[in-house]
């Protein structure tokens, strides 16, 4: 079974946004967009992205949140253009979870998240959704000898914090969906926006990190290896746990980035899982802005 990798979309439109739409933390976060000149995003590379993997023929295809810039409406309607005519697959195929960018302010009815995009977020459990910003999570998607869950870790935090966290209920109802008979024999592969794990820095830890990373990991424990995909980082990469009953940590670079460090440029990561679930086979598509190609690399490894 092969599984494509998107994270990080940043799309952004502003057609029709009224200016008061700005009198909140997207004032600061247009300012990053407006004068942050070195580093660029571009929607057209996440649309072109979408297409490679449409011709990719995978199996499945998950996007590990920040779908948007801002979390505009426009924007939001955006992704869905690009989810239905880029990408082109039935929401049956595709599975996404928010990230810290799609809930930026705290007033819900701001967030279109759910009412856009519930065929993406279903559940085959949906007794175990908890209402969470952004729509119901966790949910989980058996799909051949995997168990695909989506987890929030987006929440609305104040300016210049883009911490997550998932909260004991979501992950007690992570425990519940784990321990449940159509998914207890399959491999988990886990949707979270942040990485399980903190960045070296202190600072960067209280300012961007999943604040409990570690109680997922725990949650995780269990006899099958489970894979966690995430993104947030910018920057593809995998971390390998040393011992078994830790997951395989696996992030994707932002699907509109522009960068000159080939592990940041914009492209996505393809999994090939065996049929009793193992992970056998991992690499990123990258692509280039010149042509418009894409050439395949393998994931940077570390292990932990």
């Amino acid at each position: 079974m092969k599984v494509a990798h998107l994270s990080d979309l940043h799309v952004l439109d502003l057609a029709g946004v009224s200016p008061l739409a700005y009198a909140n933390k997207r004032l600061l976060g247009y300012a990053n967009l407006r004068f942050k000149r070195n580093h660029q995003h571009r929607s057209q590379t996440a649309a072109a992205l979408m297409r490679e993997v449409r011709r990719a023929a995978v199996d499945h295809v998950v996007i590990t949140g920040d779908l948007t810039n801002l979390a505009l409406e426009p924007e939001f309607r955006a992704v869905l253009r690009m989810l239905r005519d880029e990408l082109g697959l039935p929401p049956s195929q595709v599975s996404l979870v928010p990230g810290n960018h799609d809930t930026y302010v705290r007033d819900v009815r701001m967030l279109p998240f759910e009412r856009m995009y519930a065929e993406y977020t279903s559940s085959d459990l949906p007794e175990h959704s908890l209402a969470l910003a952004g729509g119901r999570f966790p949910f989980v998607r058996v799909r051949g000898p995997l168990a695909i869950v989506g987890l929030s870790s987006a929440v609305p935090r104040p300016p210049f914090i883009a911490a997550g966290r998932l909260g004991g209920a979501q992950r007690r109802a992570l425990d519940a969906i784990l321990a449940h008979p159509s998914v207890r024999d399959k491999t988990p592969v886990v949707l979270v926006h942040h990485p399980t794990y903190p960045p070296r820095s202190s600072l960067k830890a209280v300012l961007e990190s999943l604040h409990d990373g570690a109680e997922l990991e725990h949650a995780l424990k269990s006899a099958r290896p489970s894979v966690v995909l995430h993104g947030h980082l910018h920057r593809r990469l995998v971390r390998r746990a040393s011992a078994r009953t830790r997951p395989t940590v696996i992030g994707a670079t932002s699907a509109s980035l522009h960068h000159e460090d080939a592990d940041r440029m914009a492209g996505f990561n393809v999994y090939t899982f065996a049929e009793d679930g193992a992970l056998t086979e991992l690499s990123a598509q990258v692509f280039d802005p010149q042509d418009g190609s894409f050439t395949r690399r393998e994931i940077p490894e570390y292990v932990w």
